[in-house]
């Protein structure tokens, strides 16, 4: 239970069971059958039920049972305040490659904020170190079968463990994988490559002890470790060479031919990064084994080619038969150092088909976590502002949405969309991550 008594009701929705019930926002939910609910699922698992009782609490204190016939599966409609209905749990571990550690003081509260939860592994697909995972946790998952669960393995050499993740349990924690796949949960893994550190030969057999998870650990991605410029005091890590990146290719590769062979997966697989900094061409799409990654940076650019070609194939089928007229305009776009190629690559095809379109691609370096930050997810606002000032912008700006902070248009420094637009003086346009959505973007498409 929370702190408080039960679970705040927010809203109540319309022509639902609770409306019917004169169940009101501002009213708690205290127990259902007698069970306190301690979090989400407990709620979700006991809803379930076509007949349920229920305790709440009115705002007055006053309190009613009320018994509920409906059927299974059936919503209550009922919106808490907290959508987890309990508190997030924050990381204990300081692990080497933290990223929120590099992270400059002065930025808003949240940014700071290390989860840890296994509940937000189910629900929003976050990967946990299950150095926070209790054996109740674990009890709960098992329960109610909370599947995919997203582990950050980084080694699968315990002492390694402890030490990447500075936790002396965080070794013993590695035996928690194994109750998880005795009971048949599905999971996702992920190692955070440092050079020096677990890399090569500890690599190599982190990947043969995973294996002895299959099926049911799906999937596990191999990224690099993230370098922001903000290291004063950490544990010393260097970047990955060009040479690296052929080396770890060239090791996951070797591990994919076998696997494949064997379980009809290729079940280890390499963040795009590895692909652009070895200078190596991306994988096919049937490489991916679904895209089970893509969070992680693992076939997302394949995917965004892909779709792009796909959008390509019916834009010029569109322009043959006429049903595409386009005016002469002007635009631009700008990304990070990590898909630049790409993009550009993909304005020049648009500009091929129509040439009254004039597309200004520009990459945006890095200036506040430092050069090494590639991704456009940790692009900031100033950094935009700042190097696209007084360049040829046109008519729009396009932006990725992966930009801005998820559902609002704040960029990771507190900039807004409008202070971005009156500092350019260019109208915005956020871009969704498909290539059909970009190819709609450049047309004007809503």
């Amino acid at each position: 239970m929370n702190k408080q008594k039960g679970h705040l009701i927010r809203e109540v929705l319309p022509g639902s069971i609770a409306e019917e019930l004169e169940i009101e926002p501002g009213d708690r939910l205290l127990t259902i059958n007698d069970s306190p609910i301690e979090d989400i699922f407990d709620y979700q698992f006991y809803v379930e039920d076509t007949y349920i009782e229920i305790l709440i609490e009115k705002a007055d204190g006053e309190q009613w049972v009320l018994e509920v016939d409906k059927n299974e599966d059936e919503d209550l409609g009922i919106v808490f305040d907290n959508g987890l209905m309990d508190d997030y749990r924050s990381c204990h571990n300081k692990c080497i490659f933290c990223f929120i550690d590099q992270m400059p003081k002065g930025m808003r509260d949240t940014l700071y904020f290390k989860d840890d939860d296994s509940r937000l592994s189910f629900l929003q697909g976050n990967y946990v170190t299950l150095t926070n995972m209790s054996d109740h946790d674990l009890d709960r998952i098992i329960k109610y079968h909370l599947s995919p669960i997203n582990i950050s393995f980084q080694t699968m050499n315990p002492d390694l463990r402890c030490k990447m993740l500075n936790n002396r349990f965080a070794g013993e924690a590695l035996k928690k994988v194994d109750r998880l796949y005795e009971a048949g949960i599905t999971m996702n893994g992920q190692i955070v490559l440092c050079k020096g550190v677990n890399d090569k030969e500890e690599l190599k057999f982190s990947i043969r002890e995973l294996m002895k998870y299959l099926p049911n650990l799906e999937s596990v991605s191999v990224v690099p470790v993230g370098l922001s410029k903000f290291r004063e005091g950490l544990y010393p890590l260097e970047p990955f060479t060009k040479e690296d990146a052929i080396e770890v290719l060239s090791v996951i590769h070797g591990f994919q031919t076998e696997i494949y062979e064997k379980y009809g997966t290729h079940f280890i697989h390499a963040s795009d990064e590895w692909y652009i900094l070895a200078g190596q061409e991306l994988p096919g799409e049937e490489n991916y084994d679904g895209y089970q990654q893509l969070e992680n940076g693992v076939g997302m650019v394949r995917l965004l080619l892909n779709e792009f070609q796909d959008a390509l194939t019916i834009l010029r089928d569109d322009i043959a038969k006429g049903r595409v007229h386009i005016e002469k305009k002007d635009i631009s776009m700008a990304t990070g150092k990590l898909a630049f190629r790409f993009i550009k690559h993909m304005a020049e095809e648009i500009m091929r088909e129509l040439p009254e379109l004039s597309i200004h691609v520009y990459e945006i370096r890095n200036d506040f976590f430092g050069e090494m930050i590639t991704i456009s997810g940790l692009l900031t606002g100033q950094d935009i502002i700042a190097q696209l000032k007084g360049r040829h912008l046109g008519e729009r700006l396009l932006l990725p949405q992966n930009v801005l902070r998820s559902g609002e248009d704040v960029f990771l420094d507190d900039i807004t969309v409008s202070e971005l637009e009156n500092a350019l003086q260019v109208k915005l346009d956020i871009v969704k991550s498909s290539g059909y959505d970009f190819v709609n973007a450049v047309l004007g498409k809503a």
